[in-house]
């Protein structure tokens, strides 16, 4: 039963407000004997010339509590109290019987959307701070297609422009093939460093990098072949860390893609009188928008960022019509997609406004940000294989005769790294640090892996229990507060979808193991003499384990059983 909306209908029967907007004016109160919902009437007082308190008293008299155990009014409120048992029971026996579809709905369907994200840069590593826009448009793709929305998954790999001719130079003057061969992205890494450290001293250099990329538009076969060995080299990588994190794409397609894509771009901003020339370059101008121009094509005629993402953001409302495009790229973009997205705009593309850009913010190691020019890097393979480690040296400590320790090791180190960056609001920055990380008390993955496998023991030490469950009978504060945070499910996954946010998803699943360890440290589940008051207390526990993995999967974290 959703309460809350049957709250709603009850005031609509003595109120002249539509139920949605009476549901979302009803509130949770932020203590629970202050009841479970809570309807604020000081928007009324106008319209019915009355004190708040006094509305609040009159309409408690007159709503028909039935279905709540009371109703009451504190001063401007009127606060409902709903059946703990008939609760209890809908709740659990809802999830129980949903099982691993708890939470889902089919609110999309219909709705196409596109997620952009990871989108490494071909020849260079992947490092630590690839891993937000990773786990972040994962996230979102995991809740967006929970709901019903059907999702495109596009990985716009960075595989052209002008550090491909400064590659190639590079390549040209230093390479060690030897080294290319065996250690391919650490190889490309150091040259294209020596390249920015060497262009310091010679700023000729930056005009023979441009020269050669323009011989890649071009389409000059050595630089083709250059191009695409090291596209191969650098995909070959990527895939190894994309399996470690269980990630997919349905489309690959980068950059270089959109190459022969951009010329209707162009052809089009300039037939609308929107392309005019600025030394040397052609840009559309954004000043009445508080905005540099858009550079479109650069002074020696290459292509350039914005270019592309044009070009690919006509590509896909025509392959994909999507209802929502969205890209998970750092904040410090946030210029660039406001000018491609305005540019669309004014292009007379009405559907740019469904165009969004999901900013996040940066990791930092020890004060530390990280630069690909500088070589100063994490590689993400690393930190993930030191999370694995770290982790497996915690079980052997803990529980060194653990079954498949490995495997458990894997799949709790990698999560607590991914719950890291999944924890707090997407646009803080992260600062690195093994300890929070891979802490089995507090917010962290392993304490929220700690109580699934802590809940899952339970369930094997009580076994099969066949007797009815009397789930009036769980009425302890501990109990209820479990049962409404597991109701709260849904709610959380379409706020994180509104808001675009998946650390409402985390916040939630850590609310839930909170609630589960006050009721485990509280009251007992084996030891219990009245069966029908255990068996609602298993069965209250198995919902827990059902929800918390549910959670964890819409994060990218896999359960593990034992720890």
């Amino acid at each position: 039963m959703d309460y809350k909306k049957l709250t709603a209908e009850r005031l609509k029967e003595h109120l002249e407000i539509d139920v949605d907007t009476l549901e979302g004016l009803i509130e949770v109160p932020p203590r629970p004997e202050m009841g479970d919902y809570a309807f604020p009437c000081f928007q009324l007082a106008k319209s019915l010339k009355k004190a708040p308190n006094i509305i609040a008293s009159e309409l408690k008299d007159k709503i028909n509590a039935e279905g709540y155990e009371k109703v009451e009014n504190l001063g401007p409120y009127v606060n409902f109290f709903v059946d703990k048992g008939t609760f209890t029971k809908n709740t659990v026996n809802k999830i129980l019987v949903e099982k691993e579809c708890y939470g889902s709905s089919t609110i999309g369907d219909g709705e196409n959307i596109i997620v952009e994200y990871s989108s490494p840069n071909i020849a260079k590593p992947f490092h630590v701070g690839h891993l937000s826009t990773t786990v972040i448009g994962n996230s979102l793709y995991k809740i967006f297609s929970f709901e019903g929305y059907n999702v495109e998954r596009i990985n716009h790999l960075g595989d052209w422009g002008t550090q491909f001719g400064k590659l190639i130079s590079a390549y040209k003057r230093w390479v060690d093939e030897e080294a290319l061969e065996k250690h391919p992205i650490s190889e490309l890494l150091r040259i294209y460093v020596k390249f920015h450290d060497e262009a310091d001293k010679d700023p000729s250099l930056e005009d023979e990098g441009r020269m050669y990329f323009k011989k890649l538009e071009q389409g000059d076969s050595e630089a083709v072949a250059l191009w695409d060995r090291f596209r191969k080299l650098s995909l070959k990588e990527f895939n190894n860390i994309y399996e470690m994190l269980n990630v997919d794409f349905d489309s690959w397609a980068g950059e270089s893609f959109y190459n022969d894509k951009m010329d209707s771009i162009v052809k089009e901003l300039e037939e609308k009188g929107l392309l005019v020339e600025s030394n040397g370059a052609k840009v559309v101008m954004l000043d009445e928008y508080n905005m540099p121009p858009c550079i479109v094509l650069k002074s020696d005629g290459a292509s350039i960022y914005a270019t592309r993402d044009l070009a690919a953001a006509m590509y896909r409302k025509k392959t994909y019509d999507f209802s929502k495009a969205i890209y998970v790229v750092g904040k410090d973009q946030a210029l660039h997609f406001n000018q491609v997205f305005k540019v669309l705009e004014l292009a007379g593309h009405d559907w740019a406004k469904n165009c969004i850009h999901v900013p996040f913010g940066i990791v930092r190691f020890a004060e530390k940000k990280l630069s690909t020019r500088k070589g100063d890097v994490i590689l993400l393979d690393e930190l993930l294989s030191e999370a694995v480690s770290k982790t497996l040296e915690v079980i052997n400590e803990k529980n060194p005769t653990l079954d498949n320790k490995e495997e458990v090791a894997k799949k709790v180190g990698i999560g607590a790294v991914v719950f890291t960056y999944l924890r707090n609001s997407r646009e803080r920055d992260i600062v690195f640090d093994w300890k929070e990380i891979l802490n089995f008390e507090g917010e962290t993955g392993p304490y929220v892996q700690y109580t699934y496998a802590r809940a899952k023991s339970i369930l094997r030490k009580v076994g099969e229990v066949s007797e009815e469950s009397d789930f009036s009978k769980l009425q302890s504060k501990e109990e209820f507060e479990l049962v409404k945070t597991l109701d709260g499910f849904q709610a959380s996954i379409l706020y994180a979808i509104e808001k675009l946010e998946p650390s409402v998803v985390t916040r939630y699943i850590i609310d839930v193991a909170k609630a589960f360890n006050k009721f485990y440290n509280a009251h007992s589940v084996a030891n219990v003499d009245d069966i029908s008051l255990k068996s609602a207390r298993i069965k209250l526990v198995e919902a827990t384990c059902q929800v918390i993995k549910n959670g964890l999967g819409l994060i990218g974290i896999e359960t593990v059983e034992k720890m």
